[in-house]
């Protein structure tokens, strides 16, 4: 079976099925789908059946994007939608197809939990890990023959082929071998403990503006060094979401090892997180890409400031030496 991951329009991708998501609420792709064929319904068709938690709808594309149907999955709220859920949702998506559309035979999806914070490889891992435990467990549709996952930013269909690359050389999954597994365990380690045993792994978490012109500096810069210690690198973009994913920011900087923070371009929602780690006791490295840019609050705080990217790669990597803080 055919397995890749696809650097294009998610409503354009031609497939039998375009799995999608309903959190309790419309975000990114999942909303610019419904909004298309709600907008040309006109009446004559019914809009689309937006599914609760355990639930799943089955709507007929009409014409209007490039996969012929769409299949909508009720999920938690998004706040609650972590690594275990996400591992869950991949592996319910082709036991539900299995069950409505067994001739199937290309699917496509979206990545999921990377736009709001949590880290875009073990994110990546939960979802390539359920898609497999379906397939170990023979629950997909007899046709299937090609799963895409479809991502519109070109730096992160990058980062994620590399990754899939690295799981299955070739782009291809050896399902009955997979299936003769005795001990019914994954192909890798990482896949193995990716879902539920996510969340209790040490993790970082991030506090920088969330815009284009910063993700080489996160990428490159922090997630590289964040990484290369042992940990999971988080960060949430609180300027588009509220409630639920305010609620898991909190939690997630209670439980953080450190809090990491970029005051490049005096954020507000940053300087907001760092006094919330402060308030917390969680211990804080401060980062600047320019030393004029720090306001009152932190001009006593010990800062890193860089001038490329690598600079802050070897200065926050050594930074983490230095504290100890690397997980073992």
């Amino acid at each position: 079976m055919d397995i890749a991951v696809l650097q294009a329009d998610a409503l354009a991708v031609a497939a039998d099925v375009l799995v999608l998501k309903h959190a309790q609420g419309l975000y990114g792709v999942d909303a610019l789908v419904v909004q298309r064929l709600d907008s040309h319904a006109a009446g004559v068709f019914p809009k689309v059946p937006l599914p609760p938690p355990g639930s799943a709808s089955l709507v007929d594309s009409r014409g209007l994007l490039g996969a012929a149907a769409l299949l909508f999955i009720g999920v938690e709220r998004l706040g609650d939608f972590g690594y275990a859920e996400i591992r869950a949702f991949a592996r319910r998506t082709l036991e539900d197809l299995a069950d409505r559309l067994p001739d199937t035979s290309s699917v496509a999806m979206t990545v999921h939990g990377v736009g709001f914070g949590l880290d875009e490889t073990e994110a990546f891992r939960a979802q390539l890990a359920g898609l497999l435990e379906a397939l170990q467990r023979g629950r997909f549709p007899p046709a299937l023959r090609r799963i895409a996952i479809v991502e519109h930013n070109p730096g992160r269909a990058q980062r994620l082929q590399r990754e899939l690359a690295v799981t299955f050389p070739g782009g291809a999954i050896d399902v009955p071998r997979l299936q003769g597994r005795a001990d019914q365990t994954l192909p890798t380690a990482a896949l193995r403990t990716a879902g539920a045993p996510s969340r209790d792994k040490p993790h970082v978490f991030v506090a920088m503006p969330f815009a284009k012109e910063f993700d080489d500096r996160f990428h490159y810069g922090i997630e590289a060094a964040i990484r290369s210690a042992g940990y999971l690198c988080e960060r949430a973009d609180m300027a588009s979401f509220t409630g639920d994913v305010i609620a898991w920011v909190k939690q997630r900087i209670d439980s953080a090892r450190l809090l990491v923070a970029d005051l490049s371009g005096a954020n507000a929602n940053v300087y907001l997180e760092i006094g919330y780690a402060w308030g917390r006791g969680v211990p804080t490295v401060l980062l600047a890409g320019d030393q004029k840019e720090l306001l009152f609050d932190v001009r006593g705080q010990r800062c890193l400031v860089y001038d490329s990217i690598r600079s802050l790669e070897t200065q926050l990597t050594r930074e983490l030496q230095q504290l100890g803080t690397a997980a073992p």
